[in-house]
């Protein structure tokens, strides 16, 4: 019996809630309407995230062990799909101000819920973890990267915090019951919070003439129901020929794109094209971001530019899908280019305006 030919039938997911947790709960119960979804999550659901009407909610903390614990044992998952914790937005991604919350949520937070998921007696597990385990080294670029290479030598908290959870997870799968990690690009999707809206405000801010470095340096970018397919996947298997247990894979649309492309396509759906080109040199724009850093140290007050984000900015990442292609038989179903316009049209949608028409398209 092969993973497709696999029936999920009780489904506990944490973060489900969430960005990624609600997307998987809405691929699991596309593909099985007659299983018994549970969503814990320390947030109630709500319309950005939109959840099944079938899944059932449990409120839950899951760095308190014993509410975790109380949640499975009143569930009794099959499977546990692991897809809670801080993701730090933009301005704390690049520092360690909140370095204690991200490892406590996402550390003894993911260790909770591998005790419990034990505890409850689920059969698999499945982690939700990210390229950045990998790809946190702003100094260098990462391109065509598989799962040979190694995890970050000069992590920042959200990547350094992710890889000491997946080794935790995979640990499990030697001693305790099949578990494996999926490692997600960045992403888009409906209910995206950080990468669609924040390329979107450039447009008011008048930022998107300038481009910092080549704009030639390629990325992967996900869109979300994408990644929740890989999760589905990814709890078949474990369920049946477990070929995936002690596994981590990158997951990505696998259709690079660079930074600057990406950004322009966004724009361009909201009815925007830059009037000109103006490019900044990375190293002038680094001098930059020390200076905002400064002032921000000095005022108080956050600003866009940082020496992370301009070296994230000219970034390369990118990785090879085949392990998970070959293993999960992971295809990413909606490509990039239709994954973008459905990002906008959401957030459009969130916003309360209305994307113009092609024919309307001009610079400003």
């Amino acid at each position: 019996m092969d993973g497709r030919s696999t029936c999920l039938k009780n489904v506990l997911i944490s973060g489900g809630a969430g960005f990624v947790g609600a997307a998987t709960a809405r691929a699991v119960a596309e593909k099985y309407p007659q299983c018994d979804i549970t969503i814990i999550d320390l947030h109630p659901t709500g319309p950005t995230h939109v959840v099944p009407d079938s899944a059932s909610f449990i409120q839950v903390d899951i760095t308190n062990a014993d509410e975790v614990s109380k949640a499975l044992q009143q569930a009794r998952p099959d499977v546990v799909i692991h897809a809670a914790g801080i993701v730090p937005v933009l301005a704390e991604r690049f520092g360690r101000r909140i370095e204690n919350q991200v490892w406590r949520a996402n550390v003894e937070g993911t260790r909770n819920m591998l005790e419990a998921a034990k505890g409850s007696g689920a059969n698999a597990f499945v982690y939700t973890s990210t390229c950045c385990v990998v790809t946190d080294d702003m100094g260098r670029p990462y391109p065509n990267i598989d799962e040979h290479w190694p995890t970050s030598p000069q992590p920042l908290i959200y990547g350094e915090s992710k890889a000491a959870a997946e080794a935790f997870v995979l640990q499990y799968s030697r001693d305790v019951m099949p578990t494996c990690a999926l490692r997600a690009s960045v992403l888009c999707g409906p209910g995206d919070y950080q990468l669609v809206p924040a390329i979107h405000v450039c447009i008011a801010k008048r930022e998107t003439p300038f481009v910092i470095g080549t704009g030639s340096n390629l990325w992967d970018v996900t869109y979300v129901p994408n990644i929740a397919d890989a999760h589905v996947l990814a709890a078949e298997n474990l369920m049946s020929s477990k070929t995936a247990a002690g596994e981590a894979f990158f997951i990505q649309n696998n259709e690079t794109i660079t930074f600057r492309d990406f950004c322009l396509a966004v724009w361009v759906h909201f009815g925007h094209i830059p009037p000109f080109e103006l490019h900044i040199a990375e190293r002038l724009a680094y001098l930059a971001g020390l200076l905002s850093e400064a002032s921000t140290w000095i005022t108080g007050k956050t600003t866009t530019i940082s020496r992370g984000s301009v070296q994230d900015t000219c970034a390369v990442r990118y990785a090879n899908g085949e392990k998970a292609r070959r293993i999960l038989g992971y295809e990413a179903r909606v490509g990039i280019e239709d994954g973008i316009r459905l990002s906008c049209e959401d957030l459009a949608r969130r916003l309360g305006i209305e994307l113009p028409c092609p024919s309307e398209l001009k610079s400003e």
